[in-house]
């Protein structure tokens, strides 16, 4: 998004006015564009990092980001997941077997090195992957890590007894709204 023209838009109204005040008012309003330019700038960004943030909220689990590229800022949106279609399960049921998550890796599994990261998530996410961390007695970075593994290693889906492929009868899985 180009913010020029806004604030020459900006610079042009403050000379208007400056016209109304005489020669020494628009003197002083030349001396004050090039220094409020910045400032401008920086005022928008501001504004549209807020507005982005109210838009962020309301599409939970999606989202939209300001990037600044530049002296112009981009927005990034990420969408939120598309639900899984409809499809018919088997007739005949597999034997009952729920995977249980995998537990958090030993502390020496890994080759020592840490790598950090700044992650951002909707409010009423992270209250729950709190309250998810604390059920389990685990911190909720420990619990992001397992979580994290879960989804990488495997496959990040798990089921619920009685329901799907595992129940036996004819059914559908997918999500409804």
């Amino acid at each position: 998004m180009d913010l020029t023209p806004y604030v020459d838009n900006l610079r042009q109204e403050l000379a208007v006015a400056a016209e109304a005040g005489g020669d020494d008012a628009r003197a002083l309003a030349e001396r004050l564009t090039a220094p409020l330019e910045s400032a401008a700038r920086l005022t928008l960004l501001n504004a549209l990092s807020a507005a982005m943030g109210e838009v962020t909220r309301e599409l939970a689990p999606g989202s939209v980001d300001v990037r600044l590229r530049g002296l112009d800022p981009e927005f990034v949106v990420t969408a939120p997941p598309a639900p899984e279609p409809f499809r018919e399960v088997r007739e005949q049921a597999e034997p009952l077997a729920a995977p249980m998550p995998p537990p958090p890796p030993p502390a020496d599994a890994d080759d020592g090195t840490m790598a950090r990261i700044n992650f951002r998530l909707p409010a009423h996410l992270k209250a729950r992957a709190e309250s998810a961390a604390a059920a389990e007695g685990l911190s909720v970075n420990a619990w992001l890590v397992r979580a994290v593994s879960v989804a990488l290693d495997g496959g990040g889906r798990t089921s619920t007894p009685g329901r799907g492929k595992e129940s036996g009868g004819r059914g559908f899985t997918g999500w409804v709204r």
